[in-house]
This record gives C-alpha cells, sequence and structure tokens, in this order.
C-alpha cells in the first residue's frame, strides 16, 4: 500500500511498567472515509525487528459502488506484508501477478530493488455494501538483500499454524512461536502472530526474538499490574520474558525479529540504507523507468512533491 500522508505517531506515557520500552499512540487518518492507524515509524522508534511500517486500515464498511483505490506505486527495498480481517483486496503488479487477497490469507511481496503494484476493491464486489479492515506492514530488507530481484508470494491461512491453548487462539504468520512455525519465508530473523485472549487468558511471551512489540487490535491487556487499552503500540524490553493478560479479553499482534544492525530510512513507499538509492528510486518513478502493471495501466499515483 501506499504510504498515505499524515503525521508521525505520538508516544504515550512512560509507563510504570519496567518491562515496556515504548507506548506509541497511533496517527489516525481519514481517507475518503476509509480510516488508517500508523503506529510506525515513529520519531524515536523507526523499527521493531524489521518491521519499518505498520498500519491498521479500518475497520470501515465501503458503501455499495465505493471501493478501496489504490493506484499503482512504486517500492524499494523492504517487503510488504498485507493481512485482511475482513474485506477482499485484488492485488496486481509489475511482475504481472493478480491475485484476490483473502481474510486470513498473508500476502508477501517483496520489492527488492524495485516493484509496482495497486490494491483496490474487486469489481465484483462493489455492487454491495463491504467492511474492510486488516494490516500492511513493510519488513525492511538487510544489508546484502536490498537489491534483490522482486517476488511475490501469498500463503493460505489453511496453511498457517494455529495457536489453540486454554484461552488462547491465534495463528503463526511469519517466524516461529510457541513451538510452531509459519511456512511463510522472509529474509531475516522475523516474528509475527496474531493472537486472541478469552476474558481471564494470558500468554506468556519468551525473549527469543531480539526485538519485540505487540499492537493490540481490541480490548484491553494487561502486563504486570498496568493495563493498556486498544490502538497502543508496546515495545517490550529486550531479554525478559513477558506475560500479557486480558480480564474482558483482547485481540493484538505480536511482532519483532532480530535487529537489522543498521539504519534505514525511509521517504514515501522507498526504503533504504542508502539516502543516495532513495534519490535514485524518485528519480526513476518520476521519469517513468519503473515497469507498469499489466491490467491497471490507465492510473498511477505521482512522486509527492516533498
Amino acid at each position: 500500500m501506499s504510504f498515505f500522508p499524515g503525521n508521525d505517531p505520538v508516544l504515550g506515557n512512560a509507563s510504570a511498567c519496567d518491562q515496556i520500552e515504548l507506548m506509541v499512540i497511533p496517527n489516525a487518518r481519514d481517507i475518503d472515509g476509509f480510516q488508517v492507524r500508523r503506529a510506525l515509524p515513529t520519531a524515536r522508534r523507526r523499527l521493531v525487528g524489521p518491521f519499518i511500517f505498520f498500519d491498521q486500515m479500518g475497520p470501515a464498511i465501503l458503501r455499495a459502488g465505493q471501493g478501496l483505490d489504490v493506484r499503482p506505486h512504486p517500492h524499494i527495498g523492504l517487503s510488504t506484508v498485507t493481512y485482511l480481517f475482513d474485506g477482499k483486496i485484488r492485488h496486481r503488479d509489475s511482475l504481472g501477478t493478480e491475485m484476490v487477497i483473502e481474510p486470513g490469507d498473508v500476502n508477501l511481496m517483496t520489492a527488492g530493488r524495485g516493484i509496482v503494484h495497486s490494491e483496490r476493491t474487486p469489481e465484483e464486489s462493489r455492487g454491495a455494501p463491504m467492511s474492510i479492515s486488516g494490516l500492511q506492514t513493510w519488513l525492511a530488507l538487510p544489508d546484502g538483500k536490498e537489491e534483490v530481484a522482486p517476488i511475490f508470494e501469498n500463503t493460505g491461512k489453511g496453511e498457517l499454524p494455529v495457536i489453540d491453548a486454554e484461552g488462547v487462539k491465534g495463528r503463526i504468520i511469519i517466524g516461529s512461536f510457541s513451538g510452531l512455525h509459519s511456512p511463510v519465508q522472509v529474509a531475516s530473523d522475523t516474528l509475527y502472530a496474531d493472537i486472541r485472549l478469552t476474558p481471564g487468558a494470558r500468554i506468556r511471551i519468551p525473549a527469543d526474538a531480539e526485538e519485540r512489540a505487540i499492537y493490540t487490535l481490541d480490548g484491553e491487556v494487561t502486563i504486570t499490574s498496568d493495563s493498556f487499552p486498544a490502538a497502543r503500540l508496546l515495545v517490550f524490553k529486550p531479554g525478559d520474558e513477558i506475560v500479557v493478560s486480558s480480564a474482558t479479553g483482547a485481540h493484538f499482534m505480536l511482532f519483532g525479529g532480530a535487529s537489522l544492525g543498521s539504519k534505514r530510512y525511509i521517504w514515501w513507499n522507498f526504503v533504504s540504507s542508502s539516502k543516495e538509492r532513495i534519490e535514485q528510486a524518485k528519480n526513476e518513478w518520476k521519469t517513468g523507468r519503473f515497469d507498469i502493471v499489466p491490467g491497471d495501466e490507465e492510473e498511477f499515483i505521482p512522486l509527492p512533491e516533498r
């Protein structure tokens, strides 16, 4: 998805919980009735593991005849991960891929040296109101892999391992957790899981991943004696086991992984360890040197003037 314009998220109070390094309150922006909450990047925290971008899309109701229409736009130096809870999105890209993303599927698009894609509500779904909600995250590619050949991969929800313990349900989207391993292959050590707690349940998050965070979608979570509402990003301090519980039930995403170990720059839809590479990509998009998207050649998002 394109990097919608908007202000950085803001930092919340420094909680009394000494296991939390940072709390972020996402910036919310309304795009034609479609709300997007951005939790990453922030001025003080650009990355959690390889995650450099974290957007919550919706929930929203698209009226009959209305649709999501993100015109063709470019990416470099990252992998996009699209994960829906509700609704459908048709993905097209410059590799010739056309795929309707279904709820629970993992759409992984690795841009590498450059790719162009569009995301639109399928035409066949526009005749009636449709609810849509989901997440789009970006994984910055590690050193030595920023310029790989672009590739697109879709993993159906039936292929993802399922967490089903007492009071805890969920899926492992990327990486390993609780003895389960996702088949989705990414360029660096990454953890991404979709977790739901029933009222009174708790889950232990070991210190296996170097960097870890949760983003709460619904309900309220408690860590030690502190409780946090929905729409909060909590970045954990490294090295400690974390216990997340919920008195009323909650739905949250656990994510993180190994630190990239080097700085990343982000401008619009471009991520790179090199400012010069971003300037090159800007010039290439402005002068029409990226590939086109077959089946979606008529429109594109111009380079922002900023």
